[in-house]
Parts: C-alpha cells; structure tokens; sequence
C-alpha cells in the first residue's frame, strides 16, 4: 500500500503542520513516511503545499503527480489540484474560501465550511485540524484517533493545553465530511 496526500493553501492556514500531523500519525503506526513542504518566501499569504507519501514499504519517490488525496483551502489550491487527483480520489476543500463547485465527477469532493467550523471550536487557526479530520472520513488508511495521539505526542509541552480544541476541530470536521459521504448528491 503506498498512498499520497497533497494540502495547499496560503501561509498561515497551517498546511505544512497539518502535513506533519498526518506523517507523525502514520509513523507512530509503523508505517514508511515522507513530509515535504513547499512555499513561497512569505511567511504569510504566499503559497504553501505539502505532500504526505505513506507507505507499507520503501517509498520509491517522495514526488507526487497524481495524488488519491488533496485538501484544497483556499480557491487557488482548488483550482490547480483539482485535475491532477486521480480518478477515484478525494478532494477536501475549505468552502468558505471556494466560490465554485467542482468540475469532475469522478472523484469524490467534499465541500467543508472549515473557517466557520473552525471559529466554533474558538479558534480560527484550527482550520486545518477542521480539514484533517474531515479528510480522515474519506481516508481509509488513516484514523482519527491514531491521528490524535500523534498529535498528543508530538506537540510541545507548552502548547498541550490547545489539544482539546484540536480535537473537537477534527472531530467537527470529520462529522461534517461524514455526513455528506453519507448523503445523498455527494459533490
């Protein structure tokens, strides 16, 4: 089994730590890794992705072209990942930054409210734990309880008290994509 998660979105919107949160959930199971992070030289507002290859065996190459998995948050991201997803994949995007449904319908998107999601839990920031937990509905590989111990783990001392408000934000997001998978007119 090898599979690849592409995040993009701005700087500031926590994509590459969301991408350190899935690596670290799936290491601690034991599985092979890779984190790689890209972006621009802003440290807020320039571009920012990341890539997740997981993996039973060695990973041949940590590049990915063509991944089964993206979370979009922002239009942007939306627009220049969406074609690249392979047939079947999941595409998790942050509604309240997309004004736009999406093209294809071989692939399975799920639309989230994250930044309104987020804002519930009391904190903006927590937009992208909103986003993993909602890919984690779509992402068989992963779960979301595996990932919130690597959270536990991984996260400093001095930023353990922001681990319940983590958690709600995945477990909102995750209920919310949920519910569309199980839905009828699934976009």
């Amino acid at each position: 089994m090898q599979k690849e998660i592409l995040i993009a979105g701005f700087g500031g919107q926590g994509v590459l730590f969301a991408g350190q949160v899935l690596a670290y959930a799936a290491m601690d199971t034991g599985k092979i890794v890779t984190w790689i992070p890209s972006y621009g030289p802003e440290m807020r507002g320039g571009t920012a992705n990341c890539t997740v290859v997981i993996a039973d065996e060695e990973i041949g190459s940590p590049l990915v072209k063509n991944p089964p998995a993206v979370i979009a948050l922002n239009l942007p991201s939306f627009d220049k990942y969406e074609d690249m997803i392979q047939p079947g994949g999941v595409l998790v995007v942050n509604q309240s930054m997309v004004d736009r449904t999406a093209k294809r319908t071989d692939i399975s998107t799920l639309f989230v409210p994250g930044n309104e999601i987020a804002e519930e839990t009391g904190d903006r920031r927590l937009l992208n734990m909103v986003m993993v937990g909602a890919l984690l509905a779509a992402f068989p590989e992963m779960n979301l309880d595996d990932v919130k111990a690597a959270l536990k783990a991984h996260l400093p001392q001095r930023h353990q008290k922001l681990l319940p408000n983590n958690f709600a934000a995945m477990d909102k997001g995750y209920a919310h994509a949920k519910a569309q998978l199980e839905g009828v007119g699934v976009r």
